[in-house]
């Protein structure tokens, strides 16, 4: 564990405790995806298996267990919550997601450290989540006007890519084995994707104004 690495994980976590107190403080999930949020469960699921058969720290399968519960618990208040499904943004979150699904598993079928199981899922929700943000991407682009929590939600994703990629530099001259290219890539695509929202985020922060992006 770096700090780098730790960094990530904190700035990861916050974001999804941001999207919860959205969630349940204001009974609204308007300006949030589903199809992210579904896609960030089925990423989450398909890396952890390997909660059953390897173990490596408590403080590693506490981390796997919030980030898998945490992303289904979204998912069920945004389709099952009376009060919370009512506000969502159901006819401007219409990316198909689905071919990122298929696009991932492909890729991860041709592309991967090894030939098991594991890997390949792996391997997929590594390339999964390089893309499952752009559901939400297009939706606040869609909208317009981002809601404070909901850009904070989003902001704090986009910094625990950043860390992660510091965490990967510093690892590989730390390392001398380490070898996760694959992670290394698909972190720099996904991180790429979040240029166009930071430099809004941050000119709406300088000049103390309400978060507006270009449709």
């Amino acid at each position: 564990m770096n700090i780098f690495r730790l960094a990530g994980d904190m700035t990861h976590l916050f974001s999804v405790l941001v999207l919860l107190l959205k969630i349940y403080a204001t009974k609204s999930c308007s300006g949030i995806s589903l199809k992210t949020q579904e896609l960030y469960a089925l990423v989450f699921i398909m890396r952890y298996l390997d909660l059953f058969i390897d173990f490596i720290s408590v403080y590693n399968t506490v981390m796997k267990l919030v980030f898998i519960g945490s992303s289904l618990a979204i998912v069920w208040c945004m389709r099952r919550h009376r009060m919370v499904m009512r506000t969502y943004d159901k006819d401007l979150d219409t990316f198909r997601h689905f071919f990122l699904v298929l696009a991932a598993l492909v890729l991860a079928l041709l592309v991967h450290e090894k030939f098991t199981i594991l890997e390949i899922l792996w391997a997929f929700s590594i390339y999964l989540e390089a893309v499952a943000i752009l559901p939400q991407l297009v939706l606040l682009q869609r909208s317009g006007n981002v809601d404070n929590l909901a850009g904070q939600y989003v902001f704090f994703l986009g910094a625990y890519r950043a860390f992660y990629i510091l965490n990967w530099i510093y690892r590989y001259y730390m390392e001398p084995h380490f070898t996760r290219w694959i992670a290394c890539v698909s972190g720099l695509v996904q991180t790429a994707l979040y240029a166009d929202f930071f430099y809004y985020y941050f000119i709406s922060w300088k000049n103390n104004a309400k978060l507006k992006l270009p449709a």
